[in-house]
């Protein structure tokens, strides 16, 4: 196999698309769990306990809910990313380094998907 490749074959793409479909599919069924912890936690039931154990209740949930809300961010930015992994298939454009232009290597598209600097392109932006 030679280095002179300019892009991913289509067989090569469609593999690709396959991964990062159902790794879209599993980070929106993470991200509806995440957004269902916040958005439907707004009693745990502690109405008739102590003052005290509700302050700290509501503390730690408002602390859990702004880290999920984080989560949430996060997880809705990896999705859009595998979504435009998935534009750049569509063009053909997927798997080229948006910096050298060379062919991003295969394993670390399997690892990183919506990757699109490779591992040296990667390594110069420190």
């Amino acid at each position: 196999m030679s280095d002179t490749k300019v892009r991913y074959s289509d067989k090569e793409l469609e593999e690709f698309r396959g991964i990062i479909e159902e790794k879209i599919s599993n980070a929106e069924n993470d991200l509806a769990l995440i957004e269902s912890t916040y958005k439907n936690d707004s009693n745990n039931g502690t109405d008739d306990t102590s003052p005290t154990f509700k302050a700290f209740e509501e503390g730690s949930e408002t602390m859990s809910k702004e880290a999920n809300v984080q989560l949430a961010i996060r997880q809705e930015k990896f999705i859009r990313d595998l979504k435009n992994a998935i534009l750049r298939i569509e063009n053909k454009s997927y798997g080229i380094c948006r910096v050298t232009g060379a062919l991003i290597l295969k394993e670390r598209l399997k690892l990183v998907p919506h990757a699109t600097l490779s591992i040296e392109a990667k390594n110069q932006q420190h």
